[in-house]
């Protein structure tokens, strides 16, 4: 059986690529815009998946830029109604589809209250599109399964490569640049030993620090959303804080290692947690005994890596959802678009 969720998931690459070959108008547009701005903050407007990439740029930009980035909830502006005084900032919305009601509202309304808008978006002229001052189109192409893969991969890969022309950051371009191959690789990476210890597992923490632990947290939704799995997202450090007291024997815990400053407080948590009886797995090589390695793309540049993980992740839960019994398109309860007010 193919379903629409991995013929999608195959797309990563050639939508990928697709997005870089016609976007770089629109990239260079908008990065001169920004920087003509030179934001002293960054506010972010988005729901579900598309909040997952907006705290993954989040993280991206506040490393690479030295800028602030929160999140605004769109009921400030949808329901409340409430303008915000956000002056010289830089309001940047994400959504799929570009049609959620609170999302183009809060939108509207950050552009009243004197930010430069930016949307990012699948849908090219949708009124999350026509709110915004700029809009880069992510050309992923129709996305049939409910679960949002590519067009998450999309989001990010626009965010990164916007950072890269704001920043004028010569590596970070060339690594956007690389993608299409990487997430060709990853989908090439086998999960296996973890598809074998969830195919019946009732709970999952998945842990990363920086943007791995926004990459954690679409991964914790997707398994809630395609397979039936209770997974939850934490920091490598946060987990510590608490949730690590119900981690005891026979635990799965998928811990997410990349090659950045994090990856040594990562291992270390996935030694810790090994130790009290958890079954780790762990996306890097170093952990101690009875912590098991997942392949994983090597040698990427570090704001990117996490984004690579998410593909190799991506064609693993397809198979597991299948694996519990699960039609990974039609999850219930849920619709592909999602308009909230």
């Amino acid at each position: 059986m193919t379903t629409h969720m991995r013929r999608e998931v195959e797309e990563i690459p050639e939508a990928t690529e697709r997005f870089l070959r016609a976007a770089g108008p629109a990239v260079a547009a908008a990065g001169a815009a920004i920087r003509a701005r030179d934001p002293a903050l960054v506010v972010t407007v988005a729901r579900g998946s598309s909040d997952h990439a907006a705290a993954y740029l989040k993280y991206a930009i506040e490393l690479a830029a030295g800028v602030p980035v929160a999140s605004v909830g769109p009921s400030i502006a949808s329901v409340y109604g409430r303008q915000l005084r956000l002056g010289p900032a830089l309001c940047l919305g994400i959504s799929q589809s570009g049609k959620s009601p609170d999302i183009v509202e809060m939108m509207r309304s950050a552009g009243a209250g004197g930010a430069l808008t930016l949307a990012l978006t699948n849908v090219e002229g949708s009124p999350l599109a026509r709110a915004a001052g700029h809009a880069l189109p992510l050309s992923a192409g129709e996305e049939r399964s409910v679960a949002a893969t590519k067009s998450f991969v999309a989001s990010v890969v626009a965010g990164l490569a916007l950072l890269a022309e704001w920043q004028q950051d010569a590596a970070l371009s060339a690594a956007v640049q690389a993608l299409p191959a990487a997430f060709a690789q990853a989908l090439a990476c086998d999960w296996a030993p973890l598809s074998d210890r969830l195919v019946r597992a009732q709970s999952l923490y998945v842990l990363g620090r920086g943007p791995g632990f926004a990459i954690a947290s679409e991964m914790a939704l997707k398994c809630k959303e395609t397979s039936g799995l209770h997974a939850e997202a934490y920091s490598a450090a946060e987990v510590l804080h608490g949730p690590a007291a119900i981690v005891q024997a026979h635990f799965p815990v998928l811990a997410l290692g990349v090659e950045d400053a994090a990856l040594p407080g990562v291992i270390a948590t996935a030694d810790r947690l090994a130790g009290q009886g958890a079954d780790v797995f762990l996306t890097a090589p170093g952990g101690a005994e009875g912590v098991r390695a997942l392949p994983a793309v090597a040698g990427l540049h570090p704001l990117v890596a996490p984004l690579v993980l998410v593909v190799t992740f991506y064609a693993f839960v397809e198979a597991l959802a299948r694996r519990r019994g699960f039609d990974p398109d039609t999850p219930p309860h849920l619709r592909k678009v999602t308009e909230t007010v």
